[in-house]
C-alpha cells in the first residue's frame, strides 16, 4: 500500500514548498517512487501540464524534484486572484469560473471530491505521496469546510508534520500557539514537528527544542539551516521576486500588481552578465536598462492601469526614445497594442481600453482559454524552444506579419516595424538555453549558463541539505 505524508506549517512562507521539494528528491535519490500533491494553492504563477491543464508554479518543481511530469492531479484546485476580493478557479486544471474571496469560502467544500479523486489515483500510482499544506491549520477561522489543511488530512487520513520559520522569530510561540488553538481531534493528526531557516550555530536552539517537545509532546524532526541556493528554483510568490544583479545588460521588469507566470525571468537572472531589475511599485524604471520586459498578468486592463497609475508608461516612452528595447509575454504583448476589449466581461472590465500603442495590434478577450505546451523556434538562429501557452486573448494586427518566432510553419508574436518592440505569448522561452543565448548575443552579452542542469543540480543539493540536517527515516516511518 502507498505512503503519504503531508508538511503543514505554522504560517504562510515557512518554507513549505521547499520542503517538499528537497523530500520529493531525496525520496527519488533512495529509489522511492514518490509524488508530489497540494490539494488547494494560491497563485498567478501556474504551470502547464503534459495532460493539457494547469497546476501551481510549486507543484511543477516538485514533480521535477520527483523527476516526474507534472500533472494536473498534483494540485486540483488552483486559486489565481484576479481582484483583492475575487479568484479564477482552476479544478483538475481546468477554468471552473471566477468567484469572490466570500463564497470560494462558502463552496469548497464541495471540491473535496475531486481533491480525493486526485490523491487517490496519484496513491494508487506511487509508493509516496508528500502534501503540501497551505498557509496555516491555525486558521481555525477557516476549518469549516477546510480542504487545504486539516480538513485534508482528516478526510484522507495523513499524518502531519508541522513546520516553523525560525528566520521570522517566535518559532516557539509559533509551534506550541498551533497546537494550543487547534481541536484536540486536528491536533491529533501532527506526529512531528521541523524548525526550518536556521542562521548560525543549530545547537544554540538544543533547549528551544526541548521546550517545545515537552509542551507539546510532539518529537522533532531536526532544524533545517537556510537553504541559501533556494534562490536558484523558480519562486511561487511575487513578493520573493528580486532579480539578480551581477551584470552589465541591465534588464527591468515592472512588478505588475497581479503579475504572473513570473518564472519566464529566472534564467535571465541567473546569468552572470545581466543585471535583472524586479521594479517594484513606487519606483520608476532605471533610465539606464538596455531592455524592459512587460511581464504576464492575470488581469491585464488592471494592470494596464496600474502601470499608468505608477507612471511606468512614461518611464517606457523615455526608455523607447532613448533607442531601448521592450518585450512583453503575454499580458504584456496585449499591453503593448493599441486596444484591448473585454466585452464578454472575461476580466470583469466589460470594456475596451486603450493600450500603450506601440505595436500594431488589437486584442480581444475570449472565455476560451488556451492551455498547451508549444514548441517554437527562432528563425533566425534555428534554435528551437520549448515553452508554454496560458491566455483567454486573441491578438491579430499588421504587426503579427513580421518574422519573430515559429509554432510549426505558423508565425507566433508580433514586431515593430524598427524591431526594437516586440510581444508574443510564449512562455518559458528564455528556459530553452539555446534560444536564450541567441537572444542575449543579439545585445552582445554571453549566456554561460545551463539553466536546467543547475535547476537540477540546486535540487540534489537541496535534498543533500534535508538529509544531513532532518532524519528522513522517521519522515518514511510516519509516512507508513
Amino acid at each position: 500500500m502507498s505512503k503519504a505524508v503531508m508538511i503543514q506549517g505554522t504560517g504562510s512562507d515557512v518554507g513549505k514548498s521547499l520542503l517538499v521539494a528537497g523530500l520529493c528528491r531525496a525520496a527519488a535519490n533512495r529509489g522511492i517512487k514518490v509524488a508530489p500533491f497540494k490539494s488547494q494553492n494560491m497563485s498567478n504563477n501556474a504551470a502547464v501540464t503534459a495532460d493539457g491543464g494547469e497546476i501551481g508554479r510549486a507543484q511543477a518543481l516538485q514533480a521535477l524534484a520527483a523527476r516526474l511530469s507534472p500533472h494536473t492531479d498534483m494540485n486540483p484546485v488552483l486559486l489565481k486572484p484576479e481582484s483583492e476580493q475575487g479568484a479564477q478557479v482552476i479544478v483538475q486544471g481546468k477554468r471552473a469560473g471566477t468567484q469572490l474571496a466570500r463564497d470560494f469560502g462558502k463552496s469548497k467544500q464541495s471540491l473535496i471530491k475531486p481533491v480525493l479523486e486526485s490523491f487517490t489515483r496519484l496513491k494508487a500510482q506511487y509508493d509516496l505521496v508528500i502534501v503540501e499544506g497551505a498557509g496555516s491549520p491555525a486558521e481555525i477561522n477557516l476549518r469549516a469546510g477546510d480542504i487545504a489543511n486539516m480538513g485534508f488530512a482528516e478526510a484522507a487520513n495523513v499524518p502531519v508534520i508541522l513546520t516553523g520559520d525560525i528566520n521570522k522569530g517566535g518559532v516557539i510561540a509559533q509551534i506550541v500557539g498551533t497546537q494550543a488553538v487547534l481541536p484536540p481531534e486536528d491536533a491529533a493528526h501532527i506526529k512531528a514537528f521541523i524548525v526550518n531557516k536556521f542562521r548560525g550555530d543549530a545547537a544554540l536552539f538544543d533547549e528551544g527544542l526541548v521546550a517545545i517537545e515537552q509542551m507539546t509532546s510532539w518529537p522533532s524532526i531536526g532544524v533545517v539551516p537556510w537553504f541559501f541556493d533556494a534562490c536558484r528554483l523558480p519562486a511561487e510568490d511575487a513578493p520573493e521576486l528580486t532579480g539578480g544583479t551581477g551584470g552589465t545588460f541591465k534588464i527591468a521588469v515592472p512588478l505588475l500588481s497581479r503579475i504572473a507566470n513570473f518564472d519566464d525571468f529566472d534564467p535571465l537572472a541567473s546569468e552572470p552578465d545581466v543585471s535583472l531589475v524586479m521594479v517594484p511599485p513606487g519606483l520608476p524604471l532605471p533610465a539606464d536598462a538596455q531592455l524592459v520586459i512587460l511581464p504576464g498578468s492575470k488581469s491585464t486592463i488592471a494592470d494596464l492601469a496600474f502601470m499608468r497609475a505608477q507612471g511606468w508608461d512614461i518611464d517606457l516612452a523615455a526608455h523607447i526614445r532613448r533607442g531601448g528595447h521592450v518585450l512583453g509575454i503575454c499580458g504584456g504583448y496585449q499591453m503593448l497594442g493599441q486596444t484591448i476589449a473585454d466585452s464578454d466581461n472575461i476580466e470583469g472590465s466589460g470594456s475596451t481600453a486603450e493600450g500603450l500603442g506601440y505595436l500594431e495590434v488589437h486584442t480581444v478577450m475570449k472565455p476560451e482559454k488556451r492551455v498547451r505546451l508549444t514548441k517554437a523556434r527562432d528563425p533566425v538562429s534555428g534554435a528551437a524552444i520549448s515553452g508554454y501557452e496560458i491566455h483567454l486573448g486573441e491578438t491579430t494586427g499588421v504587426d503579427c506579419a513580421r518574422d519573430w518566432l515559429r509554432i510549426g510553419q505558423h508565425k507566433h508574436g508580433a514586431s515593430s516595424p524598427n524591431g526594437r518592440i516586440r510581444g508574443c505569448y510564449l512562455h518559458g522561452l528564455f528556459t530553452s538555453d539555446a534560444y536564450r543565448s541567441a537572444f542575449l548575443r543579439s545585445y552582445d552579452v554571453r549566456s554561460t549558463i545551463s539553466y536546467d542542469s543547475d535547476v537540477d543540480a540546486t535540487l540534489n543539493a537541496l535534498a543533500t541539505h534535508l538529509e544531513q540536517h532532518l532524519d528522513i527515516n522517521h519522515i518514511l516511518k510516519i509516512a507508513g
